[in-house]
């Protein structure tokens, strides 16, 4: 449709049982093929899932969706399981669904960027699933084994402890093109969404074994802005008036910013490098909220998409559908956007599940993006190996307990999310359970930890750590029985000095003129020997390990 026409949802509007629109005051009642989902002569239930990138899980469910209008999430509330506490376990593209694809947490598979993530060959719950008589098919992006993204992206991280501040992107802006009837923006998205509802109208009604199907999403990831030099980032919230008009302007809160003297110095880093520490005007960051609103309307109704095939097939009643994402969004919280932050925006993902036997109820429950892993295998009766960091969902989501399944293990009260990437210059940890999020850094003791009381301060914006010193030490060697988090920030040192290293000397002649034009190329230029020599003195620093 060459990115325009309105019938984008045509087979999908039956779907949408008792959704309110808010244009016009029209309400289509549209039941689904089986309101109870029960098939028990089925057997074993086909599985989709479809992961997006970027989108803030507090939406499926906070504030209620007054924003936006979600229609396909709100059909999967409707009528399926909503965690209202689900969690990334680590706020960047690569490692996190390095995590969901192996079950393990980031500091065990060692996939510390954008650059470094599982072994092509490393084993996925879908290859199992394969091996005991699953059909699998993907379909979009996947991003989660080593050797992909920018240049600029590596090199960032690795010299992220370097002693010098640089901006890294271009400055976030709002983009609006295209008009009214311009709905296919992300055309490289629904063209993955189209090949993924092909597939399920036309090869898995013919499948004489349950599937597994995974549709990977760009969307709603800011799109790439060229303008910010020859390896540009993405920093672009493009959308077009169609989705545009799906958000309620007047409901987006604009987010409270600390001044510059309180704000924690990993965070001041993280500003300064995504080009965020200048003057934003209010509509500015309305603007770049609205569009970022509008690019999670367009993700909707790609999932939408999937779920129609799903229904107008017949094979509804019989498939599991899961909905979540690899990490949410800043858009302009906390004086930044992206991600690579452990504040709500970003480490908070939707997780959604709608199928057989799942019950219809919110779960305040913490998990998180490993627990995919073990819940796959649950669901396909396949024994859930003893060495995984995640615990399957299943027993929370059920109707009916099935009888005790004997790999299962019981979830903690807890969960644990780590970066070690681009634009924060410090490893850091994320500690989140029932109402505390404790954040400790590096070796534990250089750069101060922080402390949140969700329950009291949503928004996170007043550090409780040293109010409440018996928490933040409990939770603190709560955190190190989990992992011993100096010791892995050191590893991380160490590994990005020997990559930088290497880098260097690959390059020869050419390594100065290199550096100097990666996405930082605009503050580098002023002063490049200045810039070079901070590397050098990093390089000649010893690394304790």
């Amino acid at each position: 449709m060459g990115g325009k026409g309105r019938n984008y949802v045509t087979s999908a509007s039956h779907l949408v049982a008792l959704v309110l629109f808010a244009f016009g005051g029209a309400v289509k009642a549209r039941p689904l093929l089986n309101e109870d989902y029960t098939c028990s002569s089925c057997g074993k239930p086909n599985i989709v899932m479809v992961m997006c990138d970027s989108l803030d899980g507090r939406l499926t469910f906070h504030p209620k969706n007054e924003t936006v209008d979600l229609p396909f999430v709100n059909l999967m509330r409707k009528h399926g399981s909503l965690f209202l506490n689900a969690y990334t376990n680590s706020p960047i593209c690569c490692p996190s669904r390095a995590a969901m694809w192996s079950g393990l947490f980031t500091h065990i598979t060692e996939s510390w960027n954008n650059f470094k993530g599982l072994d092509p060959n490393h084993t996925t719950w879908m290859d199992l699933m394969e091996k005991h008589g699953y059909y699998a098919q993907k379909y979009g992006k996947l991003d989660y084994t080593s050797g992909h993204h920018s240049l600029s992206n590596r090199v960032e991280a690795w010299t992220r402890s370097v002693d010098f501040l640089l901006q890294q992107e271009g400055r976030p802006v709002a983009e609006l093109i295209g008009n009214k009837t311009y709905v296919r923006v992300m055309q490289k998205d629904w063209k993955a969404t189209d090949d993924a509802a092909a597939w399920l109208r036309n090869k898995a009604t013919n499948l004489t074994q349950p599937f597994v199907l995974y549709l990977g999403l760009n969307l709603p990831h800011p799109y790439p802005s060229p303008s910010s030099g020859e390896n540009y980032g993405a920093s672009t919230f493009r959308t077009s008036p169609y989705w545009l008009q799906r958000v309620r302007y007047e409901a987006i809160k604009i987010p409270k910013w600390l001044p510059f003297s309180e704000m924690h110095p990993v965070d001041y880093y993280s500003s300064y490098t995504k080009n965020c520490t200048e003057k934003f005007a209010e509509k500015e960051i309305r603007d770049i909220r609205a569009h970022y609103y509008a690019m999670c309307a367009e993700t909707d109704a790609m999932l939408g998409e999937i779920i129609s095939a799903l229904n107008d097939t017949g094979l509804l009643r019989r498939t599991l559908v899961v909905f979540t994402a690899d990490h949410g969004e800043l858009a302009m919280e906390h004086r930044q956007f992206y991600k690579m932050s452990m504040y709500e925006a970003s480490s908070h993902v939707p997780l959604l599940i709608m199928g057989p036997n799942i019950k219809l109820q919110f779960i305040p429950n913490v998990v998180s993006l490993v627990d995919i892993y073990p819940t796959m295998l649950d669901v396909a009766g396949i024994p859930i190996p003893k060495n995984l960091s995640g615990y399957s969902l299943m027993p929370l989501v059920l109707k009916q307990a099935e009888d005790k399944v004997p790999t299962r293990k019981q979830h903690p009260t807890w969960i644990l999310s780590e970066f070690h990437g681009c634009n924060v210059n410090s490893s850091t940890y994320m500690l989140r359970t029932d109402r505390w999020k404790y954040i400790g850094y590096s070796d534990g003791r250089s750069v101060s930890p922080q402390l949140f009381d969700l329950s009291a301060d949503p928004d996170e914006l007043t550090n409780v750590a040293t109010k409440f010193p018996e928490i933040t030490q409990y939770l603190n060697k709560k955190l190190y029985s989990i992992v011993d988090y100096p010791k892995v920030s050191a590893s991380v040192e160490q590994y990005n000095k020997q990559e930088f290293i290497n880098w260097k000397q690959s390059l020869g002649q050419n390594y100065s003129d290199t550096l100097a034009n990666l996405r930082w190329h605009q503050n580098w230029k002023k002063d490049p020997k200045k810039y070079e020599d901070a590397i050098d003195r990093w390089i000649k620093e010893k690394t304790i390990v």
